[in-house]
């Protein structure tokens, strides 16, 4: 399968989606493709998507030890990406993904926090 800049702008869409869905193992899927298809510049953008969606299902399922430790490696990631980056809010993107590690990053050995919902972080398409 041959990918050019329109099939990944397509599986960027599409994982995305996912994401925003909260399938974030389907969209690691999605965002690892394109992370192993890309060298240069954007290889850490989709490394840290690929790291922001597998922190949020280590959260989700309770594993706050694996969603904490992903927390810093995903920032690294996307931190030269600000504010945003192939059309997405990186800079809100951010802001939103320590809103809602911050209980974990926090939070004694052992303790248990839930998964809201409601406070999960979206990728969101900045107008052009």
């Amino acid at each position: 399968m041959e990918a050019g800049p329109g099939a990944d702008a397509a599986s960027l869409r599409a994982g995305v989606e996912l994401f925003n869905a909260g399938r974030y193992l389907a969209a690691h899927e999605l965002f690892e493709e394109l992370w192993e298809g890309t060298e240069g510049r954007d290889s850490d953008f989709y490394k840290g998507l690929v790291q922001a969606a597998i922190a949020l299902h280590h959260f989700e399922r309770g594993n706050l030890e694996g969603a904490a430790q992903l927390h810093g490696g995903l920032r690294r990631c996307l931190a030269g990406y600000l504010p945003a980056h192939g059309g997405l809010d990186l800079a809100a993107f951010l802001a939103d993904m320590q809103t809602c590690l911050t209980p974990i990053l926090r939070c004694a050995p052992g303790s248990a926090v839930a998964f809201d919902l409601e406070q999960r972080p979206r990728l969101v398409f900045r107008p052009d």
